[in-house]
């Protein structure tokens, strides 16, 4: 490891950062850290305890003279996202970061630094071995398993902190301040359909939408940026008719918490209506390219030729389905009432996936206040029941729900100006 790293001011930050990223920390493998940051505590003779879960709790007695104010705890994160260069040979399980200093910035070679959420650990760290530091009575909360599920913050049991405020430092921009966050859940949309067989008088064509923007479906989801997923099966699902479009195949989409760019689909039309298609196709996508042209100028929709497809689904079937994700709701559902330009509640169509006698249709919904976040899942959940599909959720995280009149949001607001003069 780089002696430039220790060399940075402050000094005892940095040196917090490097003693820890000597540590090998991937999420769900934790018990290193956890052993390293409860020796850290032990070492300083402050109060230490690992709760059942992995969570690491060290107290800390006022400064003098700062006894009767408000104890605070002071929140990250152990563990952290393990990704290296394909030729960078390296484990994360058993090696420590091995870090360089570049340009003023802190890297890693071949390897994610662990920053996130690192330099809030050592903070905390920095704060508690302090002796010149005025301070109130401290609670310092080290949890784990944030990046895959969570499951420290969700499985700290209540008892174990006496404070009411807490500052999480886990954060990318050092001037901003944070009074609220989406919570999550992901819901699950599978079901079954029947085959029928495409037979003769029909040609294959692959329907393509690419070239969209993109974007992260909490930070960018109130941009009006294209949804891939559900402009595809507008495609589909307003096709004349007379075409007798059959739909063979969908695969569009990827992770979750992403807007999709890309949607395929394998389809069947009757062969001679192969130049009606091509026109359909060609003046919806003059429509989507004039409607996104502002947040997608790449969009594209190709009409490719392909080998017909033997089997399709029934006609009845594909009606449902694409019914169903036209209904399903995307985007914005409400802005929050109390924060400007906030977005309280949203969800993000992220994959649609039809092959085999199988559907699967994937979301993300997102909602800083739990009852409304629930609320839509279930509008959701109700679309989709509606035509026989089963519908699953999993993987949710509670909201926070922001009080921008609180006590500490004022001071912090105080603080701010103070230290951005605005």
């Amino acid at each position: 490891m780089s002696q430039e790293v220790r060399s940075l001011e402050p000094k005892a930050l940095w040196n917090n950062f490097a003693d820890l990223n000597s540590v090998p920390r991937p999420s769900k493998k934790e018990e290193r850290v956890i052993a390293f940051i409860k020796k850290f505590g032990e070492d300083l003779g402050l109060p230490t305890v690992v709760d059942h879960v992995g969570n690491v709790i060290i107290k800390k007695p006022a400064s003098p003279g700062n006894e009767n104010k408000t104890t605070i705890v002071l929140q990250s994160h152990l563990d952290m996202v393990c990704q290296k260069n394909n030729d960078t040979d390296f484990d994360f399980d058993t090696q420590g970061i091995d870090m360089y200093v570049e340009d003023g910035w802190v890297k890693a070679k071949g390897t994610t630094l662990g920053a996130d959420n690192g330099l809030g650990v050592a903070s905390i760290m920095t704060l508690l071995a302090s002796t010149d530091i005025n301070h109130p009575p401290l609670e310092a909360l080290f949890t784990i398993d944030e990046e895959t599920g969570m499951t420290g913050a969700q499985g700290l049991q209540g008892g174990m902190l006496d404070a009411k405020i807490m500052l999480n430092l886990d954060t990318e921009d050092d001037d901003e301040l944070t009074i609220g966050c989406a919570g999550g859940v992901d819901v699950t949309v599978t079901g079954r359909y029947t085959f029928i067989n495409v037979g003769d008088g029909f040609v294959g064509y692959e329907v393509a939408v690419k070239g969209l923007s993109g974007g992260h479906s909490g930070m960018d989801i109130h941009k009006g940026k294209g949804n891939a997923n559900k402009l595809m099966n507008r495609i589909l699902w307003g096709a004349p008719e007379d075409l007798e479009l059959k739909v063979a195949e969908i695969n569009g989409g990827g992770l979750r918490n992403a807007i999709p760019r890309e949607s395929v689909a394998q389809v069947a039309v009757k062969s001679d209506k192969v130049e009606a298609l091509k026109t359909y196709v060609n003046a919806v996508s003059e429509e989507l390219l004039n409607e996104f042209k502002t947040t997608d100028p790449d969009l594209v929709v190709e009409l490719n030729e392909t080998s017909t497809p033997e089997r399709a689904m029934a006609r009845s079937d594909q009606k449902n389905l694409l019914n169903a994700i036209y209904a399903c709701p995307l985007g914005i559902y409400r802005m929050s009432p109390d924060m400007e330009d906030l977005v309280q509640t949203s969800n993000n169509i992220a994959r649609v996936i039809v092959s085999d006698g199988g559907y699967t249709v994937m979301c993300l919904t997102r909602g800083s206040v739990d009852s409304e976040k629930m609320d839509l899942a279930n509008s959701i959940k109700s679309t989709f029941s509606m035509i026989g599909a089963k519908v699953e959720f999993s993987g949710a995280y509670p909201g926070w729900e922001p009080k921008p009149q609180s006590d500490i949001v004022d001071l912090m607001a105080n603080l701010y100006r103070e230290m951005f003069d605005k």
